[in-house]
């Protein structure tokens, strides 16, 4: 018998196989429709603002092959094929083999590409074609032929990992210069001040930890200060701590000014101090940096009885407490019962209660406590004062005030005066040269930030400087200006470090000033000359109506300011569409380059008000004469409101609750109010595309940027808890160690690590409860003489890492 002939399907049945799979291609067509109707307007709207054409052809081939899907028809698969190929060619041509921006533009046209793939979709085609075909012939090996060649290019770019900013070179390892063992006034096993001296150079002159063992670093001992933020404090309660380790004890403080000393080797507390602030409604900050410390001499110890070792409390109602080093007990003697008030002198002190307080530890110099503080930034031009003031170290009396509104008057005022409203402040840390009896004070802006149309000449002087002040009496005596006209927010956050710097005309005694815009101002501190070239270039000019914009500003030759401008291409984004706003969003914004003015229209800022380096500040290792620093690289928009819009010009008696530094910023008094926020995409990520965050070494005898790493995880940050290195913003200071390691602590993940800081490679890792958003500090124990290592993990409200409330002491096994 003749063996039947295979034979077609009756019409009948495939038209019901074909019925049965008509749904899954319908829905489909509406899902890949409606995506190409969003990136058909979107690339529309882009292309009219002079952006990209891409998207709106992309989204053209996406409405067509949700008709061709629809109608059953094979040509959708040829045509997502070419899609697909395009999408990969024109990535590539814009942005080159850099994984995460290609994973952006690419992610959902593969994974769609994926899914017109699956058997139900390609069975379907094939058997509404006039001659059933398999599913993974024709048009279906074409598609797939597309997806493995974008696939090899995405493995190609994951391998290359190209960044443009990076740099991969090694800092010198030969000793420049010999340091004591007391070097800066500090004992070798110490750190007594805020940047471990009052140098600020935040380097340790221990060895212990190196290289080859920082592996092995385990907890020693946790404390927990029980101090956590509620929804009662403001959204920026932070812990931004820096500890103190002298006199056998480490010294604490919290956000709400709560002081503590704990043993060094246990971190058992010894005593505890609540100044029992009183927190106003509209404080716009709730932090502690960190204490100061004071051991008397000589005539001074002999008449300062039980205090003759003092720590010196800020609070965020505006005193500054003397305590007793050894009991936690205020020094009665200090000022008004252990305390100064510094409200004293402040304009209208009851219309301005919770806009001015100290959120540093202020600096103690030649028997004096020297004390700036901040004011509310960016609520009115009516604001408290921007004195600094020195304090006698035991009787709390007043020495000196230094107001940049009235910088010739610095002798003591009288009861009946005050101090200038909304002079230029210092909210940060000053540094001090005893021996050059100078005191360096890193200035803010005069608020509001973003308006400076009614600035007078002082305001146009100090602000965003660095102002050298003579100890003894307050006097000016120079002043170097970062940024002329700041209308960026562009203070001088970071502690300036302070280095005898091994030149080629011999040791020269030099400032080292990280800002914001990246740019570091290496000064001779004695004479504020710069060491290192720093042209005046021009800028963009155009600021908002009645305002003026600086014809030109200072490029320093030194330091980590971003390569280049931002363009179109460094947009970024979880999907394609993210990206689509991000791009729509650049391109419907004023943007000209480094210092583009505020604008009605919304300017982009880059670097953004969140700074290349900020408080943190940078270590500075003074023996190899190099830095370790942390720089982040975030946009922000600023936005004017037009006049008709603006606030009144009285701000009201109340209304600041729960302010914040970014969001809408009322202003007060000036013509426009403005909304300074991130650069951010529609789902909250940034809109510029990784790394975000890296760490860095620079070479202070060249000028000359070593290495550049990425630096940090999206751990914290995604939904999905993934460790992906994209390189993520950090907020907190780095500090060095003569043993060769760097440690840092205040990137958005929770880690505290290690590195070499002759290459920046990162030698080790280690989980933290908490955000660390501070500066972790080394000490040797004075009874066992180990190393330690100590952590803050306690959070950051405005930058949303979790709140905690711990202090962590690392150390190598016995």
């Amino acid at each position: 018998m003749e063996p039947q002939r295979l034979r077609p399907f009756p019409r009948e049945v495939s038209m019901a196989s074909s019925s049965r799979s008509a749904p899954v291609l319908v829905i489909s067509a509406l899902i890949v429709g409606l995506l190409g109707l969003a990136l058909l307007a979107g690339g529309l709207w882009l292309t009219v603002l002079g952006g990209s054409w891409y998207y709106w052809l992309a989204g053209l081939g996406f409405v067509v092959t949700a008709v061709f899907l629809y109608r059953r028809r094979a040509a959708a698969l040829w045509l997502y094929a070419l899609i697909v190929l395009g999408t990969l060619g024109w990535s590539v041509a814009e942005i080159g083999l850099d994984w995460w921006p290609l994973a952006a533009r690419g992610g959902i046209v593969f994974l769609i590409g994926l899914w017109l793939l699956m058997p139900w979709i390609t069975r379907a085609l094939a058997q509404a074609a006039p001659r059933p075909v398999g599913a993974w012939r024709g048009a279906g090996i074409a598609v797939t032929a597309s997806l493995a060649i974008a696939a090899v290019v995405g493995v190609i770019a994951m391998m290359s990992q190209t960044d443009p900013m990076a740099a991969t070179g090694r800092l010198p390892t030969d000793k420049v210069a010999e340091v004591p063992a007391d070097y800066a006034g500090v004992k070798a096993a110490d750190w007594s001040a805020y940047g471990r001296s009052s140098y600020g150079d935040r380097y340790s002159p221990l060895a212990d930890i190196t290289p080859q063992n920082v592996a092995q670093l385990k907890v020693a001992w946790t404390y927990h200060t029980g101090d956590i933020r509620s929804s009662r404090d403001p959204l920026e309660t932070t812990y931004e701590l820096t500890p103190l380790k002298v006199d056998g004890k480490v010294f604490i403080c919290t956000p709400h000014d709560i002081a503590m000393a704990l043993d060094p080797d246990t971190g058992r507390e010894l005593w505890r101090f609540d100044p029992k602030i009183k927190e106003a409604s509209n404080l716009q900050h709730l932090t502690c940096r960190g204490v100061s410390y004071h051991e008397a001499q000589g005539a001074e110890a002999n008449g300062s009885g039980e205090c003759s070792r003092r720590i010196f409390l800020p609070t965020a109602d505006a005193r500054l407490f003397a305590l007793d080093a050894e009991t936690g007990k205020p020094c009665i003697g200090f000022g008004d019962g252990g305390a100064v008030n510094l409200w004293q002198g402040m304009p209208d002190p009851a219309q301005h209660v919770g806009q001015y307080y100290s959120t540093s530890p202020p600096v103690v110099a030649h028997g004096l406590v020297i004390i700036a503080g901040e004011v509310t930034d960016n609520y009115s031009t009516d604001e408290p004062s921007g004195v600094v003031r020195a304090y006698d170290v035991t009787s709390g009396r007043l020495v000196w005030n230094f107001d940049s509104g009235n910088p010739d008057q610095t002798a003591p005022l009288a009861s009946d005066q005050h101090y200038v409203k909304n002079s230029p402040n210092s909210w940060t840390v000053s540094s001090a040269d005893e021996a050059l009896g100078l005191i360096y004070v890193p200035y803010g802006n005069q608020t509001p930030d973003q308006w400076g149309g009614d600035r007078g000449a002082n305001a146009e002087r100090f602000a965003s400087s660095i102002t050298a002040l003579e100890i003894d009496t307050g006097k000016v005596r120079w002043v170097y200006q970062t940024v002329h006209h700041d209308l960026w927010d562009m203070d001088v956050g970071a502690q300036p470090s302070l280095i005898d710097l091994h030149t080629a005309s011999g040791v020269v005694p030099a400032l080292v000033a990280p800002t914001k815009t990246g740019n570091f101002f290496v000064l001779d501190r004695r004479y504020g000359q710069p060491l290192f070239p720093a042209p005046e270039k021009d800028v963009p000019q155009g600021a908002a109506p009645g305002d003026h914009t600086a014809a030109m500003q200072p490029f320093s030759t030194v330091g980590l300011m971003p390569h280049d401008r931002v363009r179109e291409r460094d947009m970024w984004g979880a999907t394609m569409f993210d990206q689509l706003a991000c791009r729509i969003a650049f391109r419907s914004l004023r943007y000209d380059g480094p210092f583009t003015p505020p604008s009605p229209q919304g300017s982009l800022v880059f670097p953004g008000n969140f700074g290349v380096i900020d408080w943190g500040g940078v270590a500075v290792d003074p023996v190899r004469q190099i830095v370790f620093a942390n720089p982040s690289y975030m946009a922000f928009v600023d936005k004017l409101d037009p006049p008709e819009r603006a606030k009144p010009r009285t701000p009201p008696a109340q209304g600041m609750e729960r302010s914040s530094e970014t969001g809408g910023n009322p202003d007060f008094g000036a013509p426009y109010s403005a909304d300074l926020h991130p650069f951010l995409s529609p789902i909250g990520l940034p809109c510029q595309a990784p790394p975000w965050g890296y760490v860095a070494g620079l070479d202070l005898r060249t000028g000359k940027v070593a290495y550049r790493h990425k630096n940090g995880t999206i751990r914290d940050e995604s939904p999905i808890p993934l460790p992906i290195e994209m390189g993520v913003p950090s907020l907190g200071g780095p500090i060095v160690t003569a043993g060769g390691v760097a440690f840092l602590t205040s990137t958005l993940d929770y880690y505290v690590r290690a590195y070499d800081v002759t290459d920046g490679r990162q030698l080790w890792q280690d989980r933290l409860p908490a955000g660390a958003q501070a500066t972790p500090i080394s000490y040797r124990s004075d009874k066992t003489g180990r190393q330690y290592l100590v952590v803050v993990a306690g959070g950051h409200g405005s930058l949303g890492t979790k709140a905690g409330d711990s202090i962590i002491a690392y150390a190598l096994p016995q």
